[in-house]
């Protein structure tokens, strides 16, 4: 007599994995503010020790440049204050160019990981419980993910860290989401890492971005937004076109 199989209910195993990486992330995040993590990634301590950053960096060029990568790529993936404050240092330390492909290559590679864990954590539950609204918001970013996410990097209306985890329920590829960030990000990367070669002259974060530039980050974005106004209008004629026919 054969035993009876198990039911898939006890067949089912706790998804361990998914449940570890989240852990890590509450406690690497919880960790930087219990250990004073905000004390340190601010502007007044940048520019307190100002000499002592530089001096390590003219004498140890690539080490200074793969901590100041992986501290950035830490900074995105944890989704920690401060990535304005890591861009500015970059270009002081490492100047307008050198900076500016920091800044980009770590704050896209850890907006791709955020993008992955999200994925991996949540989209599954995402498809499950939001049903018939998951299928719409899939549709929608679908049919012109690349401009709606290049728009949104190029306008900071949303939190950084938001517009990575969206992208990442909405079934977003993973190739169209990396290069529509990794296009998207070099206007602001530019702006601040120029910026931080005057580091001494910026007293405060409001200091960093002015209205003009603030502008001209919001053309950009219409830019972006040009070619969807385009197939839409595009569509509505062809499709005039065929009922007049």
């Amino acid at each position: 007599m054969k035993p009876a199989s198990a039911s898939p209910a006890a067949r089912r195993t706790p998804p361990w994995g998914k449940i570890a990486l989240l852990i890590f992330f509450v406690l690497a995040f919880g960790a930087f503010f219990a250990l004073g993590g905000p004390r340190y990634l601010n502007l007044a301590t940048i520019k307190a020790h100002r000499d002592t950053l530089l001096q390590f960096t003219a004498q140890h060029y690539a080490a200074a440049f793969a901590i100041g990568f992986c501290v950035y790529v830490i900074a995105v993936t944890l989704s920690l204050p401060g990535a304005a404050v890591l861009s500015l240092t970059a270009g002081f330390l490492f100047g307008r160019w050198a900076g500016t492909i920091l800044t980009v290559l770590a704050a896209s590679t850890g907006a791709t990981l955020v993008f992955l864990g999200a994925r991996y954590l949540f989209a599954d539950f995402a498809r499950k419980r939001l049903g018939g609204f998951y299928e719409r918001m899939h549709a929608g970013f679908a049919a012109h993910a690349f401009n709606f996410l290049l728009f949104l990097r190029l306008v900071p209306l949303f939190p950084f860290f938001l517009v990575n985890l969206a992208p990442a329920l909405a079934g977003i590829p993973l190739r169209t989401y990396l290069l529509a960030t990794l296009i998207g990000i070099i206007p602001g990367s530019f702006v601040l890492v120029n910026l931080g070669e005057t580091l001494g002259r910026i007293e405060s974060s409001r200091d960093l971005v002015s209205g003009g530039t603030l502008l001209a980050f919001a053309l950009l974005g219409l830019l972006a937004l040009l070619p969807i106004v385009f197939r839409k209008k595009s569509a509505k004629i062809s499709a005039a076109s065929k009922d007049s026919s």
